[in-house]
């Protein structure tokens, strides 16, 4: 197992959503980032990185009826899954690093909070770069740390970026939409500041 793997695993197996910094009870910003994608409600969606949180069921209710959840931690899908009940039938999970991820399929909407932001080596980012550009139909959503966020996450170095850094990264075949700035209160009640873009592919 890397050790990217086994770090996640231990975090999930060893604490519960309370415990850490990035759970969400209401994802909001990311539920209107997506409904301003105004696809129809059968659109491809994936949530990378998108562990046991809770947007997979919001999305759920909304209606979606395709959707994708990726997370390199097994125990962090089955939480969700568990969660889900009955319903954890309607979603496709996948167990994977992001960059060693082979997708089947291109995607209408990539959903990534709070994942691209722990890439920190140049090859990886470029990875990443290219399989949204490979596998992203219409349009890509990224909550990143923003430049007054945290310099680390769960013990590990992160990439902070501003709207120009980020809009670089992907200008080759994406452009911004819109992007702002929010502060997120965590369960232990600190902030962090993220940076939330949505792009459209060219």
């Amino acid at each position: 197992m890397n050790t990217r793997k086994s770090h996640w695993e231990q975090v999930y197996e060893t604490k519960t959503p309370e415990q850490v910094s990035w759970t969400q009870e209401v994802p909001n910003t990311s539920l209107e980032l997506i409904a301003a994608c105004n696809l129809n409600k059968d659109a491809k969606i994936i949530d990378i990185g998108g562990g046991d949180s809770n947007l997979v069921d919001f999305l759920l209710k909304e209606g979606y009826s395709n959707i994708t959840v990726l997370d390199i931690s097994g125990k962090a899908l089955e939480r969700a899954q568990t969660r889900l009940g009955k319903d954890a039938a309607k979603v496709h999970w996948v167990e994977s690093d992001i960059n060693q991820f082979k997708p089947t399929a291109s995607y209408d909407i990539w959903h990534d909070r709070a994942a691209f932001h722990f890439l920190t080596d140049p090859n990886e980012i470029e990875t990443y770069v290219k399989l949204c550009s490979d596998f992203v139909n219409d349009f890509l959503i990224l909550g990143t740390f923003s430049q007054n966020g945290p310099l680390k996450c769960s013990g590990l170095e992160i990439s902070q970026y501003n709207e120009a850094q980020i809009s670089d990264c992907f200008q080759a075949n994406f452009n911004i939409l819109q992007s702002r700035t929010e502060d997120h209160t965590t369960p232990f009640d600190t902030t962090q500041n993220f940076l939330f873009s949505r792009f459209q592919k060219k």
